[in-house]
């Protein structure tokens, strides 16, 4: 097995959000010595103010799932070597993707879309997922998710300035027909094929990828001989940051790094 220790780290933006998310963690991983870098996603090379002046954007309500997928793929092929990939809530789902292709040494899916299809676990996710579907809206406009929504679903838990304050600082507009990629073949995972080491966090209190969501797709894998493991953070809600004690997190997935170099 690849030790992933040092390898170079490409963090995955999920849907709804900006690749500014992962400052904190850029500047925590890169004073440990590991090279990083957090690509923007097509058309969404800018602020999230900006992406949501741009709303409804046409470029951005093209983005599909296998494109997005071959966009991160070929941006770890321009590495020295295959790194580990984290990505966050779609993100997730992407790292479990590019892993099964072999493009990665080791993965970290936090809060992750579920991959391999459609299951009685995954029905909240679906109801979640129903608005920015928008099946009777224009699939050529993208999907702006309300404050009042990031309020109750992404964001709960927090108070009222800190919702208010990481709507502005993250929120992005996205692609009806990205979401709806989520569930069809395209997320398809072979569950019992070997793959490289893969760690799951969860949140206890997450109401668009629950904690059961998270579990059934780790426990997925049991099937190989993959090193895979889980983690839930009783407390936290979808979001990694903008919240505080996020280095609680970003410790374990270190730690789970380090320990992977002393098997």
């Amino acid at each position: 097995m690849e030790h992933p220790s040092k390898k170079p780290l490409v963090f995955i933006t999920g849907a709804f959000f900006g690749n500014n998310c992962w400052n904190n963690w850029r500047t925590y991983f890169e004073g440990r010595g590991y090279p990083c870098i957090a690509p923007s996603w097509p058309h969404k090379d800018a602020t999230p103010e900006e992406l949501r002046n741009r709303h409804p954007d046409a470029a951005m309500a093209s983005s599909r799932l296998e494109n997005l997928t071959d966009h991160f793929a070929t941006i770890t092929q321009t590495l020295p070597e295959k790194p580990v990939l984290i990505g966050h809530s779609l993100g997730g789902l992407i790292v479990q993707i590019l892993l099964q292709r072999g493009f990665a040494a080791a993965g970290v899916a936090i809060r992750s879309f579920p991959a391999g299809g459609f299951s009685t676990s995954t029905i909240s996710f679906f109801s979640a997922m129903w608005s920015p579907m928008g099946f009777f809206t224009s699939s050529q406009k993208t999907y702006m998710i309300s404050f009042r929504k990031w309020r109750t679903s992404v964001a709960n838990g927090m108070t009222c300035q800190e919702q208010k304050q990481s709507f502005y600082e993250y929120a992005t507009p996205e692609s009806k027909r990205l979401i709806r990629d989520t569930f069809n073949s395209v997320n398809k995972i072979d569950f019992e094929k070997e793959g490289p080491p893969l760690l799951f966090l969860s949140g206890g209190c997450d109401r668009v990828t629950s904690e059961t969501l998270n579990f059934n797709n780790y426990m997925g894998y049991f099937r190989s001989n993959s090193i895979t493991d889980y983690k839930n953070f009783k407390n936290r809600n979808h979001l990694f940051f903008g919240h505080q004690g996020w280095e609680e997190e970003a410790d374990y997935v270190l730690n789970w790094l380090q320990g992977l170099q002393r098997k």
